[in-house]
């Protein structure tokens, strides 16, 4: 007889007291009958099919459906003086491309055409994360950077947490891409128990169900979200086994990181990834021993920063959304429900990654990297060296 593992136990528990919750019954958390086709033969026809069905079957937070739709819609930088390259990106777990708009932007300004896709599933309502398989995920990665070789003989691929699985696995199979651009890629949770979520697919819908409150991300997840991920993991951990990856790669990890196993990640970039021009960004204070390693200190008290999130890393000071003075404010951080109530009460708070606690102190989620431009400024000059 197959018997669930031990360690499930706790999480089946815990998730089937959620998956009873009433809220699971609005709209949101309901999947559509069908994910969006993504097999077009032009980037273009893809931009328009995609914002047709979300469209049909996005749950709008706001009035303005048009900016909405900027904001989560696949995308493409173009840039003003061509370099003759391309870069691919892709997001992560519950986001939309909107992860990428700062470095998006950033790149095109060099001289890179820029795309970003939409992972199935995502920026339409939580619940569509329901119905994606790992073939979704792979299939629409595998099938944009077909389309964006039609552009360019010199093609990098990009990738935040489960996009960076995504792309690695790619770019091990395929000797054509250029190198690697990897934001906290989700190589290994720190969460054992994510590894049954596949078994406990079969008999509860949610990991997490929160208000979903945000035009940009999900704030819930369902267990096949879940199960998919870790999919996205193993497979790249098989990938990796044995390995020595000689493309040029640029690297971006926060040791505050509470979402991934960073020491793991950081070992896999000095053990693996052995091109002597990679750089690797280390957003904290006890940097790998790396010589390839540059680091940059988190504790920024004149900020109110006590050290880095997962999310942060992506977006500049001066994003819209997410920035010094964005719209954004992540009350929901992992420090209970009396400090998070504090905070949405408009009281002083200070930022970090999800989890973090210190005396006498709220803390809301970090979202910006202090130090975008010099991380930009870095990758720049890895991807200049190979040219």
């Amino acid at each position: 007889m197959f018997r669930l593992p031990k360690l499930s136990l706790p999480l089946l528990t815990a998730v089937s007291l959620l998956g009873c919750n009433s809220s699971t019954k609005q709209p949101e958390y309901q999947a559509s009958a069908y994910l969006p086709a993504y097999n077009q033969s032009r980037f273009d026809e893809y931009q328009t099919e995609t914002r047709q069905w979300l469209l049909q079957h996005r749950i709008f937070l706001t009035e303005d459906r048009e900016q909405e739709l900027s904001f989560i819609m696949p995308q493409q930088f173009n840039p003003e003086q061509p370099n003759g390259k391309a870069v691919l990106l892709v997001h992560g777990l519950g986001d939309s491309p909107f992860s990428f708009k700062d470095i998006g932007r950033h790149l095109a300004a060099q001289g890179y055409l820029v795309r970003t896709i939409l992972l199935p599933g995502h920026a339409s309502k939580v619940g569509d994360l329901q119905l994606p398989s790992i073939e979704d995920w792979e299939g629409v990665v595998k099938h944009q950077i077909e389309l964006i070789k039609q552009e360019s003989d010199s093609v990098w691929l990009g990738g935040f947490s489960t996009g960076g699985n995504l792309v690695t696995e790619h770019a091990l199979q395929d000797d054509s891409i250029e190198g690697l651009l990897l934001f906290a890629p989700a190589f290994k949770p720190t969460s054992k128990a994510v590894r049954f979520a596949d078994i406990a697919s079969y008999f509860i819908d949610w990991v997490d169900v929160d208000p979903e409150i945000s035009h940009l991300r999900y704030n819930s997840l369902p267990m096949n979200g879940a199960a998919v991920y870790y999919q996205t993991s193993s497979n790249v951990r098989q990938q990796l086994k044995g390995q020595h990856y000689d493309k040029p790669v640029f690297m971006l990890l926060s040791e505050g990181d509470k979402v991934i196993d960073t020491p793991y990640v950081a070992n896999t970039f000095s053990k693996v990834m052995t091109n002597p021009d990679n750089q690797l960004v280390w957003l904290g204070e006890d940097a790998p021993q790396d010589t390839r390693a540059t680091t940059f200190s988190m504790q920024l008290d004149e900020l109110k920063i006590s050290n880095g999130s997962h999310m942060g890393m992506l977006f500049s000071p001066h994003n819209s959304e997410y920035g010094q003075d964005g719209t954004m404010l992540i009350c929901n951080n992992g420090q209970g429900e009396e400090l998070e109530a504090q905070c949405l009460a408009g009281e002083d708070v200070w930022y970090s990654a999800w989890g973090y606690t210190e005396p006498d102190k709220i803390h809301a989620r970090l979202t910006y990297n202090p130090y975008f431009a010099q991380s930009m400024q870095i990758m720049d000059e890895l991807m200049t060296v190979q040219q």
